[in-house]
C-alpha cells in the first residue's frame, strides 16, 4: 500500500518559507516537499531557483528573461540565497521528520527552453548546449538532494520532481525564438528520453495539455504528475500503459487557485472514474494514484493553499478505504 495519499506540486503563496514549510508537514505528511515561493520575486521563480543549482553554467537576468553569462553575478547569489533561506527553514521545521521528503526542479527541456546562451538563441536551439544543459543540472541536483539528506538525517528518500510544463511545446516545435518571430524545431523523441534519463526516477510534472506519455514512460521515469481535468478520452491509452507499466499516477483533483472546495467524494471523484475507466483493479488505486492540487499553488491564498492540501489528503483517503465507491459499474 502506498502510503503518500497526497502531497502537492510545489509552489506556495507568500513569502514566509517557515510559515508554508509548516503548512506542508502539517497537511500532507505522508509525503511533505519543499516549499517553493515565487512571489519573492528574482531568483525564486522556477527558472532562476533552478539554474542556480547548475554547475559551472552561472545565470543572469536580462529584460527577455533569463542567460547564461561568464561568471556569477547578483542575480545568480539571489537564486542561491533564496533556496539555501527555504533549507534553512525546512532544517527548523522538519528536524524531527522521519519518511520520504519531495523535492522539486524544472525539468531540463523547459528549463533549456527558457534559459538564453550568452550570445545568442535559446539553449534548445543548440543540441549541444542542451547536453551540457542537462549533465550539469544532473550534477547540482544530486548535490542539492545530498544536502537535503544532509540537514533532514531522519528523511528515508528524496523523491525528486522534474517540472515539465514546456516539454509538449518542445515535441511539437512550438518553443519560441529568443527573437519571438519563429519556433524552435520539435526535438526528436529519442534526445528527450536520454537526458530524462541522466535524473534518477523521477516523478515528471506536466500540467500543460498532450502530456506525452508515452515518452516518460519509455524515459524509464518513476511517475507522472498531470491535471486530471485535462486527461482526455483520447490519452486514457497512454495512461492506462504508464498504469500497466507500475508507474506513479500524481493526479490534480483540485484547482491551484481560490475557489469553493466541494466534499472530499466529489474531489476524489476524477481519480476514482478515470481508474474505472481505465478498467484496472480497484485495489491497485491507492497503491499507484496520489492526489495533488493541479498545479502549484502561488496564485492561491495562503488560507485555500492550507485547505487545498487538507482536501486532497482527506480525498487520498476515499481512494483507499472506499475504493469501490467509483469503480463499479
Amino acid at each position: 500500500m502506498l502510503t503518500w495519499e497526497a502531497t502537492g506540486v510545489g509552489s506556495h503563496p507568500g513569502q514566509d518559507h517557515l510559515e508554508a514549510a509548516r503548512v506542508v508537514f502539517g497537511e500532507v505528511p505522508g509525503l511533505p516537499y519543499l516549499p517553493e515561493l515565487p512571489g519573492r520575486g528574482v531568483g525564486a521563480d522556477m527558472i532562476g531557483r533552478t539554474a542556480g543549482l547548475l554547475i559551472d553554467l552561472p545565470v543572469e537576468v536580462q529584460p527577455s528573461g533569463w542567460r547564461l553569462t561568464g561568471r556569477p553575478g547578483r542575480d545568480h547569489q539571489r537564486a542561491v540565497d533564496h533556496l539555501r533561506r527555504d533549507l534553512d527553514g525546512l532544517e527548523e521545521v522538519g528536524h524531527a521528520y522521519e519518511g520520504p521528503l519531495k523535492v522539486q526542479v524544472c525539468g531540463p527541456w523547459t528549463l533549456a527552453g527558457a534559459l538564453e546562451l550568452r550570445h545568442g538563441d535559446k539553449v534548445l536551439s543548440d543540441h549541444g548546449a542542451v547536453r551540457d544543459l542537462a549533465e550539469s543540472l544532473a550534477q547540482g541536483v544530486a548535490d542539492h538532494v545530498a544536502e537535503v539528506r544532509r540537514r533532514l538525517p531522519g528523511v528515508t528518500e528524496v523523491v525528486l520532481q522534474l517540472d515539465e510544463p514546456g516539454l509538449p511545446g518542445v515535441l511539437a516545435g512550438s518553443v519560441p525564438t529568443a527573437s519571438g518571430f519563429g519556433r524552435l524545431p520539435a526535438v526528436e523523441e529519442w534526445r528527450v528520453e536520454e537526458a530524462l534519463r541522466a535524473f534518477p526516477s523521477p516523478i515528471v510534472h506536466c500540467c500543460a495539455p498532450s502530456v506525452p506519455y508515452d515518452v516518460l514512460r519509455r524515459a524509464g521515469v518513476r511517475g507522472v504528475s498531470v491535471d486530471a481535468a485535462l486527461v482526455r478520452r483520447r490519452d486514457e491509452d497512454a495512461v492506462g500503459e504508464v498504469v500497466e507499466a507500475g508507474l506513479l499516477l500524481f493526479l490534480g483533483v483540485v484547482p491551484g487557485t481560490d475557489t469553493r472546495l466541494p466534499d472530499v467524494g466529489v474531489v476524489a471523484k476524477p481519480a476514482l472514474e478515470l481508474w474505472r475507466r481505465l478498467g484496472f483493479a480497484a485495489e491497485r488505486l491507492a497503491e499507484q494514484v496520489v492526489l495533488t492540487p493541479s498545479c502549484g499553488l502561488a496564485g492561491a491564498s495562503p488560507a485555500y493553499a492550507r485547505a487545498a492540501l487538507a482536501a486532497c489528503r482527506k480525498a487520498a483517503r476515499v481512494l483507499s478505504e472506499d475504493p469501490e465507491a467509483g469503480t463499479a459499474g
